[in-house]
């Protein structure tokens, strides 16, 4: 959506959920006024949005993936800024494959402080910055440098993980290999169907959502990537195992972005309240 607000000022924005940003030029100076998550609801003749002031001083950083429409992040980790009283923001910067190279060189040539990546390019960018891992969700930008980092198997901390199963072979599953080494793998393109028999622990990072993809009971853990919840998270709750939700992995691989972009421990609750997690 694009919309004319005043003289000089436009409105660039998105379907629900997305950031609006207004730019106001006044006599040849350029004042970005504000960014805000909208949500579905609210009145057309009562705005009542939540305000981010963006100035000349306001850090950022963004999520560069293709599309990006669809991502609660941008809701995450601006509400994770405002609970520190921080002056950043988060942008979604849509990017097509073949501009991955250009997006990399542009966090540099504009100042960002760094990005998270998603799907289809957490394997490609790996190219486009230092990093020594084959899966990158995380830019960071230092003195001119772009460094890659891997957060997506965050969520593992604490959890149970001797014998594992890792479905899928995409970006995310290839970070959950990195951590998880003796996990054993499927995948369409490989062995398949899984067979998660006497395993504790199954990661889905694949992108099925109606098919359940594997059958587990009381004693197991599923890791589900994908959110909404998928029918392989409903039917493993329903016999009993244990459920970690895409939102918590969310939260998890964010809080510890949120660590590596800022320095400052992460506030955790005040992500888990922007997706609408019980604390």
């Amino acid at each position: 959506m694009v919309g004319r607000l005043s003289h000089g000022a436009h409105l660039v924005g998105c379907e629900d959920p997305c950031v609006v940003l207004v730019t106001s030029y006044e006599r040849g100076s350029r004042v970005d006024v504000v960014a805000a998550v909208l949500r579905r609801g609210l009145s057309r003749n009562r705005d009542t949005r939540p305000v981010i002031e963006i100035a000349g001083t306001t850090r950022l950083v963004g999520l560069i993936g293709w599309p990006v429409e669809h991502s609660l992040s941008p809701r995450m980790h601006n509400a994770a800024f405002a609970a520190l009283r921080l002056d950043w923001a988060y942008v979604p910067l849509p990017t097509p494959p073949e501009r991955l190279a250009d997006a990399v060189r542009g966090l540099v040539a504009l100042g960002f402080v760094g990005a998270n990546v998603t799907a289809p390019h957490k394997l490609a960018v790996a190219e486009f910055c230092e990093t020594d891992t084959p899966s990158v969700n995380t830019l960071v930008v230092r003195e001119g440098r772009v460094e890659g980092w891997t957060t997506d198997a965050a969520i593992l901390t604490g959890l149970a993980a001797e014998n594992a199963v890792i479905l899928g072979d995409g970006g995310a599953a290839r970070a959950f290999v990195q951590a998880l080494p003796n996990a054993r793998r499927f995948s369409r393109r490989a062995e398949w169907p899984p067979d998660a028999r006497g395993v504790d622990l199954v990661v889905n990072a694949t992108v099925a959502r109606d098919q359940v993809l594997v059958d587990l009971g009381p004693g197991q853990t599923l890791v589900d990537l994908p959110y909404p919840e998928t029918a392989t998270a409903k039917a493993a709750r329903r016999a009993g195992a244990t459920v970690v939700s895409g939102l918590e992995v969310l939260v998890a691989q964010g809080a510890a972005s949120f660590e590596l972009w800022t320095g400052l421990p992460a506030p955790v609750e005040a992500m888990r309240a922007a997706l609408g997690l019980l604390p």
